[in-house]
């Protein structure tokens, strides 16, 4: 690791510890040349799977576009980068679970509005309408329908008047 001070390739880990969300490790580094303190993060990172889309056509998985589409589902949404990058985590975690080195455009759409449905209900229409191509109100209202339909609703208990 290169120190950001000085582009010494020398430095030593000084402290290792999880991320608080157990996605990735944080490392404490010093830089043996000038003495500068830095961190940095190491991910998992996913190698080696191919994305097979409707027409056919394999390309290479990407995590930015991934993180592009999410961000366009959020946006202007009450999303912090820890929470957002939490989601992007996760939804990787599951890529992985699958155990295959390929996996086709509709499982990933899938599996990225499983995590968008209890992460922010907006987001995920807004996902939903553009992965699900919503051709009109009725297709919008039809998933909005299935949405509701995963709440439970509670009963509010009237209070009784006092004598």
């Amino acid at each position: 690791m290169y120190c950001p001070v000085c582009n010494n390739e020398d430095t030593k880990v000084i402290d290792s510890r999880l991320a608080s969300d157990g996605s990735a490790i944080r490392r404490r580094r010093e830089c043996e040349a000038c003495g500068y303190r830095f961190s940095t993060n190491e991910d998992v990172e996913i190698l080696d799977l191919t994305v097979v889309k409707r027409n056919g056509h394999r390309e290479a998985y990407s995590r930015n576009k991934l993180e592009r589409g999410l961000k366009k589902a959020m946006e202007k949404r009450p999303v912090t980068e820890a929470a957002f990058r939490t989601l992007v985590h996760e939804i990787e975690r599951d890529i992985q679970r699958k155990k295959s080195d390929e996996l086709t455009s509709s499982d990933l759409g899938e599996l990225v509005m499983d995590r968008l449905k209890t992460f922010d209900k907006v987001a995920y229409i807004r996902f939903a309408s553009v992965y699900r191509q919503f051709e009109d109100a009725d297709s919008f209202i039809r998933e909005l329908t299935n949405l509701n339909r995963g709440k439970k609703t509670k009963s509010v208990k009237k209070s009784q008047p006092r004598h």
